[in-house]
């Protein structure tokens, strides 16, 4: 059996490359080979091929068969086109100086075409990179415009409550004023009451002093009349009395009046207090759903990378795996029609 020209498969799970090596056809397709001349790896774009064309020539000038896969790589390299003019040489076609101008003319057009080739996939490759990051830059710039907007209306939101919050001190400052002068007037009523009281009292004084001398020169005229005049004392003084008890009752209502405003004062300030430390509550929670909001943002646009690699990778492994069943069909293909050839030559 002659010796076949074909691949061995090396490599990890889904990541396999593979050695163009010279083998029996009989030995198994990982086993014992006589010669390696090259290597191929389809796991890059384009394949990377590396082949030793004096050694791949002798071999198939020897009479080694290779494979349709390996036919197609020394295709590709050019090493049939060399064996094919070496033939033309043998039978007298032309020499061999025509036979390698015709040969270095093939390979500057293939070596044309493969540029050209690795051009286009440079240029898709780029254009892809650069419609992602056009993409994500749309992304991110949107991103940030929804910061910059949830910033400006925090900025908003906190200038109002600083405008609300001067307000009131403004209110408050008044309400003191006000307060001031009440208390004020409160105490210029009491010093004017305290000085009726005074004159009051003076005038009083002045009456029973009159009233006393009348008296006094009234008893010797009369006892009757200085009965009356006593009966007369008494009443005044009642009425004095009555007056000082008038002037006390009235001094109450307005002590229970100012502290009725005082209470009243005093509720209304713990009220603004509850108020205050109900907004300083409203104000930590909106500070606390901001950052979570930030937090979630971080984990969804981690998440969303995590997504695209994965994608990558299986499609990556898909390719592979499709790359892998091809060249397995084509080598059971080879095995399946190599009974045939070898009853064809028999025959010949």
């Amino acid at each position: 059996m002659p010796a076949k020209i074909r691949l061995a498969r090396y490599g990890r799970k889904k990541y396999a490359y593979y050695h163009i090596v010279v083998a029996d056809g009989r030995a198994p397709r990982d086993g014992k080979y006589i010669d390696r001349i090259g290597l191929y790896n389809p796991n890059t774009n384009p394949a990377k091929i590396e082949l030793d064309f004096e050694k791949a020539l002798s071999w198939l000038q020897n009479g080694a068969q290779p494979t349709d896969t390996v036919r197609a790589i020394l295709s590709y390299k050019g090493v049939l086109m060399k064996r094919h003019l070496l033939d033309g040489v043998k039978k007298g076609a032309f020499d061999e100086a025509v036979a390698e101008t015709k040969f270095q003319a093939w390979m500057k057009e293939k070596e044309i075409k493969i540029q050209v080739k690795e051009d286009k996939i440079s240029d898709k490759l780029k254009a892809e990179i650069k419609k992602r990051f056009d993409a994500e830059k749309k992304i991110s710039e949107e991103r940030a415009q929804a910061i910059a907007k949830k910033k400006a209306d925090l900025i908003a939101k906190a200038k109002a409550e600083e405008a609300v919050e001067e307000k009131k001190e403004e209110d408050a400052t008044v309400e003191e004023k006000e307060k001031v002068a009440v208390e004020k007037k409160e105490e210029d009523v009491k010093v004017e009451t305290k000085e009726e009281v005074a004159v009051e009292k003076k005038e009083e004084d002045v009456k029973v002093e009159t009233k006393e001398e009348v008296a006094v020169e009234k008893k010797e005229e009369d006892v009757k009349a200085e009965a009356k005049e006593e009966v007369v004392e008494e009443k005044k003084e009642e009425d004095v009395k009555v007056e000082a008890e008038e002037v006390a009752e009235k001094k109450k209502e307005e002590n229970v009046k100012v502290e009725a405003k005082e209470e009243v004062t005093v509720e209304k300030k713990e009220e603004d207090v509850k108020v205050e430390a109900k907004e300083e509550v409203a104000e930590k929670k909106k500070e606390e759903n901001v950052k979570v909001e930030a937090k979630e943002e971080v984990t969804v646009e981690k998440k969303e990378e995590d997504v695209k690699v994965e994608a990558k990778e299986e499609v990556a492994e898909k390719k592979k795996e499709e790359n892998v069943k091809v060249e397995a069909k084509k080598e059971i293909a080879e095995e399946k029609e190599e009974p045939a050839k070898e009853e064809k030559k028999s025959a010949e």
